[in-house]
């Protein structure tokens, strides 16, 4: 799962099956199901909308990455290298969640070690001290 930021990730998008969706729980459920056409491949976010699944992203070149993990990582990180997108990653094999951002991996994270993982990259608190507010994927709410 990516989710774009202020890179813009339209390369990627048209690779899959657009969707254009109001996120819910459901349907994100829906899109992990396998042997289903939306199985494969990233499924791409940006704020609240799905906006493709099925997407192929670029793997990532490092030599340096572990011999362990598999497309899905190599893809993950890849995608962290060209972009600023944020990608989530769990392992078909072992079900262990992961992070990418910035070309970095993040591996083996529970729910509170993501949680905050994911507040510190996506919640920024505005800089305005007369109206504070927050952003979620560079984007003002509100």
């Amino acid at each position: 799962m990516s989710l774009e930021r202020e890179t813009g990730m339209s390369d990627y998008v048209e690779t899959g099956i657009q969707m254009n969706a109001n996120l819910t729980s459901e349907l994100l459920i829906n899109t992990f199901i396998p042997n289903t056409p939306l199985h494969d491949g990233a499924v791409i976010l940006k704020g609240n909308t799905i906006l493709a699944a099925a997407c192929y992203l670029p793997l990532s070149e490092n030599p340096f990455i572990s011999k362990e993990l598999g497309t899905r990582h190599r893809a993950a990180l890849g995608v962290s290298e060209v972009t600023d997108a944020v990608t989530i990653i769990v392992s078909e094999e072992t079900g262990g969640i992961s992070l990418t951002k910035n070309g970095e991996l993040h591996r083996e994270l529970d729910e509170e070690k993501l949680r905050s993982l994911l507040e510190r990259e996506l919640l920024v608190e505005s800089k305005s001290t007369t109206n504070p507010r927050w952003q979620w994927g560079g984007k003002k709410n509100g």
